[in-house]
C-alpha cells in the first residue's frame, strides 16, 4: 500500500509540479470557461432572436394577409429551419473544424472562433428552448396587451418575454452546463482548453492516469457547482410563484 502512495506521490509530481505543468491546466481551464461563457451569451442572443421568429410565424402566419411583411416572415422563418435543422443535425466538432479551417481560415485568434462555433450550435438550441417557454403562454396573455394598448412588440417584450424567460430559465441554466462539456473539443482546433492542457501533460510525461483522472474530477466539480446554483434557482422560483 505504501508504494502505491509512493507511486502516486511521484505520478503527481512528475505531472503537475515539475515544470510547473500545473499551468497547463489552470490556463486551460480559463479558457474553457471563458469560450463557455461568451458562447453561451451569443447563444442566447441568436436563440432569441431564432425563437421570437419562429413563434410569430407559429401564431400569426396563417392568419396575416397576404402581401410583403407576411412573404419576409415567411422566407425569415424558412431561413431559421436551415439553421436549426443544420445545426442539430451535425456534430459540433464538425462545425468548429469548419469555422476554423474554412470560414476563419485567415484567422489565428481561435479562442473568438471557438466562441463564434459553439455560440452558432448552442444558439439553435437555445432558439427551441425560448419557442417553447413563448409558445407555452395563453393566447389570452397576447389579447390582454392588445386591450391595454400595445403592439405586437410591445407586447412580447413587457408581457410575454418575462413570464416565458422565467419559465425556461433552469432549462436555459442546464443547456450552459451542456455547454461546458462541450467545449471539450476546442483541442481539435489548437486551443489549449481543459482537456487540452491534460493531453499535453499526458505527452509529455507518458502518463495517462493522473492528467486524465484530474480534468475529469475538475469538470466533476464545475458541473456539481453549476447544478447546485440551478437546483436553487429552480427552488426559488417556484418559491415565487406561491
Amino acid at each position: 500500500m505504501s508504494e502505491f502512495f509512493q507511486t502516486l506521490q511521484a505520478d503527481f509530481i512528475k505531472c503537475f509540479i515539475t515544470k510547473d505543468r500545473w499551468k497547463l491546466i489552470w490556463d486551460g481551464l480559463g479558457s474553457t470557461l471563458q469560450i463557455t461563457l461568451f458562447a453561451c451569451l451569443m447563444g442566447i442572443a441568436i436563440g432569441l432572436v431564432v425563437a421570437v421568429i419562429r413563434s410569430t410565424y407559429d401564431k400569426n402566419g396563417k392568419e396575416m394577409r397576404n402581401g410583403a411583411a407576411k412573404a419576409l416572415l415567411s422566407v425569415v422563418n424558412w431561413i431559421c429551419n436551415v439553421y436549426l435543422t443544420v445545426i442539430r443535425g451535425t456534430p459540433v466538432v464538425v462545425q468548429l473544424m469548419i469555422m476554423y479551417y474554412i470560414v476563419f481560415a485567415s484567422s489565428r485568434n481561435s479562442v473568438m472562433i471557438a466562441v463564434v462555433a459553439f455560440g452558432i450550435n448552442s444558439g439553435a438550441y437555445v432558439a427551441e428552448i425560448f419557442r417553447s417557454g413563448i409558445m407555452s403562454i395563453d393566447q389570452g396573455q397576447f389579447e390582454a396587451g392588445r386591450s391595454l394598448g400595445f403592439g405586437y412588440i410591445s407586447t412580447m417584450l413587457y408581457i410575454v418575454f418575462p413570464q416565458a424567460f422565467k419559465s425556461v430559465l433552469p432549462t436555459l441554466a442546464n443547456e450552459f452546463i451542456v455547454l461546458l462539456k462541450e467545449t471539450s473539443v476546442a483541442g481539435y482546433v489548437a486551443i489549449q482548453d481543459l482537456t487540452k492542457g491534460g493531453d499535453i501533460i499526458r505527452g509529455a510525461t507518458y502518463e495517462t492516469f493522473m492528467p486524465l483522472l484530474t480534468v475529469a474530477a475538475i469538470y466533476l466539480i464545475l458541473v456539481i457547482f453549476f447544478t447546485r446554483l440551478v437546483s436553487i434557482l429552480e427552488r426559488r422560483l417556484r418559491n415565487s410563484e406561491r
